[in-house]
């Protein structure tokens, strides 16, 4: 059915369709990416086995000693989340499995908000609002699962579940999560907020109860139903289509996913993360260094701020050259005055006194990269 002049009015600026009396309190998602078409860090399969790894941005998956993840940004082509607008997925293979994991293991996929993008749900207040939580998932396993809010500020939590009914098989679905009055988020750029899909976990983590009211954190009620992914090579699952709502709503009444266009989109990601990834045919410019006598330094901005000083990091020294006055690799590249604004890029090569050499990143397909990570 074709949209109305109206309908379209309304998805561009908050209003639920149909229904002009409703309106989001924000003009934009809260979940940023949540159709899964950013993915700075690569889309191809790596294995992980160990905690804070993004594949898809914003997405991080958490994994203690329990096997390994296989992470990639999967390509739909058919299925009902395609039919539903959605062309990207963040998609989780078991690399390495573990059938029988240690009271203290834990696998799960978190997304992290900063506090300044929940206050609108005036939690710790009288008049704290509901949650909707809604995304599609797809499996090669049924079953029932655990998705919890986590309140950072507060030590508080709450939890719903929901189940994968037919294997295989993109499904939506959308959980309901009470308003809490006690504890407020903070109001500043750090991580009030965190949703975490349960995926496996030991006993340290499953011997209590889904929390259906706020709660103080317990470990014992963060994965008390789960999907045992790790128990088999053949495992997988995927989630996109992810929005958070403020209010209640049911499969009928929840407002339509806000697509955003991809460049507005990345520019959102890019507070949390700026990647620059090798291109397959060129060298790619990255600052320009002017020597000291026994090193080079260049300042290096941001496209947009970032959410606080990143962590700068590369895939190593031999990925990238140096050409003008000097030549050849540079040495211990590193950040230096870092801020989330700009930083200065050191190279420890000797380059003279007033000589400038330019830092490049070699061509490649895709493997190398300079990364600026601010992520929660």
């Amino acid at each position: 059915m074709a949209l109305s002049k109206i309908d379209v009015a309304n998805m561009l600026t908050g209003l639920v369709p149909n229904d002009n009396t409703i309106r989001r309190p924000l003009s934009k998602p809260i979940i940023i990416n949540g159709d899964c078409s950013v993915s700075q860090r690569g889309t191809a399969n790596t294995d992980e086995s160990s905690s804070g790894f993004y594949r898809v941005d914003r997405m991080n998956v958490g994994l203690s000693n329990l096997g390994e993840f296989r992470l990639s940004q999967e390509t739909l082509t058919s299925g009902n989340a395609y039919n539903a607008g959605f062309k990207k997925a963040f998609r989780i293979d078991c690399a390495v499995a573990d059938a029988s994991p240690a009271s203290g293991d834990i696998a799960n996929m978190t997304y992290k908000i900063e506090g300044r993008d929940v206050q609108a749900f005036k939690k710790g207040t009288s008049s704290a609002e509901t949650y909707t939580l809604a995304f599609w998932v797809k499996s090669n396993k049924t079953g029932t699962a655990q998705v919890s809010l986590i309140d950072g500020d507060n030590s508080r939590q709450v939890g719903a579940t929901y189940t994968i009914s037919s294997a295989d098989t993109w499904e939506h679905k959308v959980l309901n999560y009470p308003a809490d009055t006690t504890g407020a988020f903070d109001n500043d750029n750090a991580k009030s907020l965190e949703i975490e899909w349960a995926l496996d976990a030991g006993s340290d983590f499953t011997s209590g109860a889904v929390p259906s009211a706020w709660e103080s954190s317990s470990n014992a009620d963060r994965s008390v139903n789960d999907l045992a992914l790790q128990d088999n090579t053949a495992n997988d699952w995927a989630i996109t289509g992810i929005q958070l709502e403020v209010g209640e709503f049911s499969s009928t009444t929840l407002p339509p996913f806000q697509f955003e266009d991809f460049g507005d989109n990345f520019k959102r990601c890019l507070r949390y993360c700026y990647q620059i990834t090798s291109d397959a045919s060129v060298d790619t410019d990255i600052v320009s260094m002017t020597g000291t006598g026994s090193a080079g330094f260049g300042t290096f901005r941001y496209p947009i701020p970032m959410r606080s000083a990143p962590t700068v990091s590369d895939s190593g020294d031999s990925d990238f050259s140096l050409f003008g006055d000097t030549a050849g690799n540079p040495s211990s590249l590193r950040g230096d005055r870092t801020n989330s604004n700009s930083t200065g890029i050191v190279s420890d090569t000797s380059i003279s006194q007033g000589d400038v050499a330019n830092l490049r990143l070699d061509s490649d397909s895709g493997n190398k990269f300079l990364r600026f990570d601010a992520e929660l």
